[in-house]
């Protein structure tokens, strides 16, 4: 099946709530080109490097999405232009994407990362430190980044019991966080193999691409 074909087929099955990024690491232009065609505004990219040449080149009305881990000295490649930053997972890292973000003069949006999976490979806040963060007055004074939601990744599993509870315990602390953050309203969870699981949970955003772009060379 094609980008276009694959795109629709996804489409289709998604609740209206729900948004999909089109996770184009390491894809050629060629592709986001084809799926740009067939509609698609919003992408994913994990490397900073990579996702500014594409933006450099594509049509500007694309959202890029920064999904990977981010390191701090790049974040001044990306703060002219990213829509929203998946990774947040440090107070260090909001201090310069707001300090970034003020040299443009910008509010960039960002979800926070929650370590939601057993495995250790994944990044992010554990429960502890996501109520520090949000109780703490800095996180209140970075006036040019905004908070609009949380992401996490589930553990790499065909247990679909295990994947569900991981869910559901993001979902929890995304209403939790909500009390302290009215204008929360992005919960970032599900990819290619489990966003069904995820949308069920409560997921608003889901990152496929494989299941668009084919797998990855």
């Amino acid at each position: 099946m094609s980008i276009k074909d694959n795109l629709k087929t996804i489409k289709d099955s998604l609740p209206s709530h729900v948004q999909l990024v089109a996770v184009s690491k390491t894809k050629p232009v060629a592709d986001i080109e084809e799926a740009y065609a067939a509609g698609q505004r919003v992408f994913g990219e994990n490397k900073i490097q990579e996702m500014t040449e594409k933006q450099q080149v594509l049509p500007k009305d694309i959202e890029w999405h920064m999904i990977g881990h981010i390191q701090r000295n790049k974040v001044k490649y990306m703060a002219e232009y990213v829509a929203l930053i998946h990774g947040v997972d440090s107070l260090k890292l909001l201090r310069e994407i707001n300090k970034q973000a003020k040299k443009h003069n910008r509010v960039i949006p960002c979800l926070l990362q929650i370590h939601i999976a057993e495995e250790d490979t994944k990044f992010g806040f554990d429960e502890n430190d996501l109520s520090e963060l949000i109780a703490s007055n800095e996180i209140k004074q970075l006036a040019n980044i905004k908070i609009v939601g949380l992401m996490g990744m589930a553990t790499f599993t065909d247990n679909t019991q295990q994947i569900r509870k991981e869910f559901k315990h993001l979902k929890t602390l995304f209403e939790k966080t909500k009390a302290t953050f009215p204008d929360l309203s992005q919960l970032s969870m599900g990819m290619s193999g489990d966003y069904n699981i995820a949308i069920e949970e409560g997921s608003t955003m889901i990152r496929v691409g494989s299941s668009i772009f084919g797998s990855r060379n």
